[in-house]
């Protein structure tokens, strides 16, 4: 089952290592203000975005492949469609170096097929939840 109740979210929050897959390099979209303000908050936040070099003055990765430093959470801000290739990402990346934790899907995003498939390699999965928010009301 996704990660719904308030104590499993707050686990979840505790994570430092926050990759943002579809983090934007552009002002006043949610996919650029939300990782600012995980940023804010201490959350080493990585941007995975092909099209962008650097995004809140980090480097920023073309997939989840290329991302040198541990992590812990992958926030992902795609549709929800491309869930499914972002899922067997983070699974891979799981099996290859046992880094990836969780998956946390933004406010909207939901694939339960993909979700199953995450759970079933032992990763905690979050559907339609904004991590912004859940992080006001559980932690701030």
């Amino acid at each position: 089952m996704p990660v719904t109740t308030d104590d499993g979210l707050r686990e979840l929050l505790e994570l430092d290592t926050v990759a943002v897959v579809g983090c934007s390099s552009t002002p006043g979209k949610a996919a650029h203000e939300i990782p600012a303000y995980l940023q804010r908050h201490g959350y080493d936040v990585i941007p995975v975005n092909p099209y962008a070099d650097e995004i809140l003055g980090r480097e920023a990765y073309d997939s989840l492949a290329d991302v040198e430093e541990e992590i812990d959470l992958v926030d992902v801000f795609r549709p929800s469609e491309e869930v499914p290739g972002v899922v067997d990402q983070v699974i891979e990346r799981k099996e290859e170096r046992g880094d990836v934790r969780a998956i946390w899907l933004q406010l909207g995003i939901e694939h339960d097929g993909a979700a199953a498939r995450a759970e079933e390699a032992g990763l905690r999965i979050v559907q339609d939840r904004c991590m912004k928010v859940e992080h006001g009301r559980l932690v701030r």
